[in-house]
């Protein structure tokens, strides 16, 4: 199994690191913190440079309001350093969810399951 996963390391990008990423990383990568889902955010030594290592599927939405702005350059400081003050309204943060089966279904939407409980649904009878 060890193979395999040295081998899929090697030729996809969204299960994890490659393996050039991980040569890079430690070459030139400072690790400055991580986040609640396990994701890992390195910095160049200079500080030019900013990045994440995923923990597991490589999904941008994983990713947090406050280590998004740091990794864009929005914020000085890792929120590890310097958290963010957040309002008592907000709610934590969610990945996307659009193509799970835990996507929002409204009232009625046929991926509810039972059709008949929506109100504008008649069944065709042959007469």
């Amino acid at each position: 199994m060890g193979i395999l996963n040295t081998l899929l390391r090697a030729v996809t990008w969204w299960n994890g690191q490659t393996l050039n990423t991980q040569l890079w990383t430690w070459r030139n990568g400072t690790k400055v913190g991580e986040d609640e889902q396990g994701n890992t955010f390195y910095e160049t030594r200079d500080g030019k440079r900013r990045w994440v290592i995923f923990n597991g599927e490589a999904e941008p939405s994983r990713v947090s309001p406050d280590w998004h702005g740091w990794l864009h350059h929005t914020f000085k400081e890792p929120p590890t350093d310097r958290p963010l003050p957040h309002k008592a309204w907000e709610k934590p943060h969610q990945e996307n969810l659009t193509g799970t089966a835990l996507a929002y279904a409204p009232v009625g939407s046929i991926r509810r399951g039972d059709p008949s409980t929506r109100s504008d649904y008649e069944a065709w009878s042959p007469e």
